[in-house]
């Protein structure tokens, strides 16, 4: 794949301006949301009939925080090309009643561990507030966005004066240590107060809140030659945004082109929205109805079906490179990798694995291998949990980066423009089965 300087740059851009307007789930749905109907889908609710048609584009939400956008071909499609990816990341959450008077000098808010996150990173830097609250209204309750787009918290560290250890480990307690400061003594009653102004509503219509922390460092390209990236969230924004751009530039011919975007992974993917939930499933299964195909016509479909499970990859640490697998070792700028494990944490198999080189080999983009050490437990991902409802070929893949779960992440200025190369002619591919563990390959891109 040959691309400019000037190209890498002007995606990091986007991609840098996404993460920054997407401190939580609900607010990458939002900008998702936004460039869909921009690019001409138009949205399903799933409490609605959908009536679709053959070269339509459609997207549809869940609890917010969850989206599938799918473009339907102009003929009789044999499967789906799906590409999955999540919305949030390790943070922490805002408890109910949070204010903590101190003395009678401090406010602090109480707030709760959301994944496993690196905690000290949090320590010492501009925090705000951003999520979603529940209001009333006439009707009933209504959800509504809300950003307070101003350094507002702060969670101190311990002066070493006072902790002369803690240069030689420290275990952070997340209801001691990981409180924020939100104000002086005037600030007492003052968190929803601005709730309700930044949402624009009365203070006592607000019935619940879904409110996060998140890390009010803009994110930025450096290093001597711009080879880094670095902003918070990259896991797993980078892979949203990589596939969504994509998503939007394939032209799907012979299979359905499927963007999957599910919230809770980072807590177990267990909830209505996540990978566990029937979201993926239910939409396969409407577009099946609705285009008056019959359910074993949606069982062969998924048999000529393909999943990306896109979420992003470990490089190797320039201070710590023993933590990777002697043999198998991803760099940032170094192409995609493709994530493999013996007891499946990683759903990626020799099937799975050589479709996904093929995709990689047409698009002209690199691919590297990732294995865990095999004395060290890894993470897991969507793919395999995913499998459990919709059962297909699925490949597990990310962007390498270093600091997964820390605030602010670091990955390679090159290596978007790679995955939306893979995902584009992925998605303008079909991969149709031929007999179980023999495939043809269809390349339109």
């Amino acid at each position: 794949m040959t691309e400019s300087r000037e190209n890498f740059e002007n995606l990091n851009q986007k991609l840098l301006t996404f993460v920054d307007n997407s401190p939580t789930s609900f607010h990458a749905v939002d900008n998702m949301k936004a460039i869909l109907e921009q690019a001409g889908y138009n949205r399903l609710l799933e409490g609605e009939s959908w009536k679709l048609k053959e070269g339509g584009r459609y997207y549809v939400t869940r609890n917010d925080s969850s989206l599938i956008a799918f473009q339907i071909p102009k003929r009789d499609f044999v499967g789906f090309q799906i590409m999955a990816s999540h919305s949030d990341s390790p943070a922490l959450k805002i408890k109910a009643n949070a204010e903590i008077q101190i003395e009678k000098k401090y406010v602090k808010l109480n707030v709760e561990k959301y994944g496993g996150m690196l905690c000290s990173p949090w320590l010492d830097r501009p925090l705000s507030v951003a999520g979603r609250i529940v209001v009333r209204t006439a009707e009933g309750v209504a959800t509504k966005l809300v950003n307070v787009d101003r350094d507002l918290l702060i969670i101190p560290n311990l002066a070493i004066h006072l902790n002369r250890k803690v240069n030689e480990g420290y275990e952070f307690n997340a209801q001691r240590d990981l409180l924020p400061l939100f104000g002086g003594e005037k600030a007492k009653d003052g968190l929803l107060k601005q709730i309700a102004r930044e949402a624009q509503v009365e203070e006592g219509d607000i019935l619940d809140t879904d409110l996060f922390l998140y890390n009010r460092m803009k994110g930025t390209v450096l290093g001597m030659n711009n080879e880094f990236i670095a902003a918070p969230r990259l896991d797993d924004l980078q892979c949203v945004f990589g596939s969504l751009m994509g998503f939007l530039k394939a032209t799907p011919k012979d299979s359905a082109a499927v963007l999957c975007v599910l919230d809770n992974e980072e807590v177990g993917s267990g909830t209505k929205q996540g990978a566990d939930s029937t979201f993926l499933r239910d939409v396969l299964r409407r577009i099946h109805l609705a285009m008056g195909r019959s359910e074993e016509a949606y069982i062969m479909a998924l048999a000529s079906s393909f999943m990306v499970s896109a979420d992003n990859a470990h490089s190797i640490h320039p201070n710590q490179p023993d933590k990777a697998d002697p043999t198998n070792r991803p760099f940032m700028n170094e192409g995609i990798v493709i994530k493999y494990s013996a007891n499946q944490k990683y759903t990626t198999d020799a099937v799975s694995g050589a479709l996904f080189k093929s995709v990689c080999d047409r698009a002209e983009v690199p691919y590297q291998v990732f294995f865990n050490r095999s004395d060290m437990l890894g993470g897991s991902t969507l793919g395999n949990i995913s499998n459990s409802q919709v059962a297909l070929n699925t490949v597990d893949i990310g962007l390498p980066q270093l600091a997964m779960h820390s605030c602010y992440e670091t990955a390679g200025s090159k290596d978007t423009a790679y995955l939306v190369r893979a995902a584009q002619v992925m998605y303008s591919s079909s991969i149709q089965g031929a007999g179980d563990g023999t495939y043809r390959l269809y390349f339109h891109q």
